[in-house]
């Protein structure tokens, strides 16, 4: 039987893999102004509100219903489903797709991917190869949610601006750190976005990125692998892949990369930079 994989519209990957996915989308509302993630709001155009603004803007989960259209197109079709939605510690999306998976029992599996933007790219990728590879929903589902355990993602902010405005650091804190060019470094653990630590400059934040890459243990280049950026440049990841060319010598294909949308964004602002990848 057929398996398709649905995501919703928080994974960041490549089109190639969007493409083969089905798309459940959320929605970002900037004050009363609201917008369908990847339908009505591209994410150039969500980086050029969230500069021009003061006011950070807000996501709300995809409802059961918007999980349940999809379903029952699966379900009609003849297929089975693979569902993976952004970690359920950052979102109601992944209960969401619970309730609606309910009225379709032994024909769709949801997937927690622990994970957000491109760790959970890289978990859809993952999951499009061994649908194409044959595997049954099942023991595609039972595989993911083995394989997110080993999933890391670590990222480099530009600026503390946009943690001020989430109310996450403090006025004084983000002028002071502005001052001295502070660079927070940032990870998902456990399902959750925490800070590692802060380097001044972006020379050091590069060094430091490396360093925690490299502690995390080696990095799986048979398996999927993603770099991010948030805004419209990708000039300081360039910087970083460049700097770092070591860390991807064994590599054999390219190294692909993909804007890293709303969820990250509101928070991280833009000039942000990320990589995923599963470690051995």
């Amino acid at each position: 039987m057929e398996v398709k994989i649905i995501i919703d519209s928080t994974a960041d990957t490549t089109p190639a893999v969007r493409e083969k996915c089905g798309i459940v989308p959320l929605t970002v509302a900037f004050g009363t102004e609201e917008y369908i993630d990847g339908v009505t709001i591209d994410h150039a155009t969500f980086y050029e509100k969230l500069t021009a603004g003061d006011v950070l803007p807000t996501t709300s989960q995809a409802a059961p219903e918007a999980f349940a259209q999809r379903f029952r197109q699966v379900v009609e079709a003849g297929q089975q489903a693979v569902v993976i939605t952004v970690s359920s510690q950052l979102s109601g999306t992944y209960q969401s797709a619970m309730i609606a998976a309910m009225d379709f029992p032994g024909s769709i599996f949801v997937v927690d991917s622990l994970n957000v933007a491109i760790g959970t790219g890289i978990l859809a990728e993952l999951a499009v190869a061994l649908a194409e590879q044959g595997l049954p929903a099942d023991q595609i589902a039972e595989r993911l949610t083995r394989e997110r355990e080993k999933i890391r993602l670590f990222a480099v902010l530009d600026t503390l601006e946009y943690l001020k405005r989430g109310g996450r650091i403090s006025k004084t804190a983000a002028f002071a750190g502005e001052l001295l060019s502070i660079k927070p470094l940032a990870c998902i653990r456990e399902g959750k976005i925490q800070l590692l630590g802060k380097a001044r400059g972006l020379k050091q934040a590069n060094t430091m990125l490396a360093s925690q890459i490299r502690e995390a243990g080696d990095v799986d280049f048979r398996k999927p692998l993603l770099m991010g950026y948030t805004g419209l440049s990708d000039a300081s990841l360039e910087k970083f892949a460049q700097d770092n060319a070591d860390l991807w010598q064994e590599r054999t294909s390219p190294i692909h990369r993909a804007t890293i949308g709303s969820v990250i964004g509101t928070h991280a602002g833009p000039g942000a930079f990320a990589v995923a990848f599963f470690k051995k």
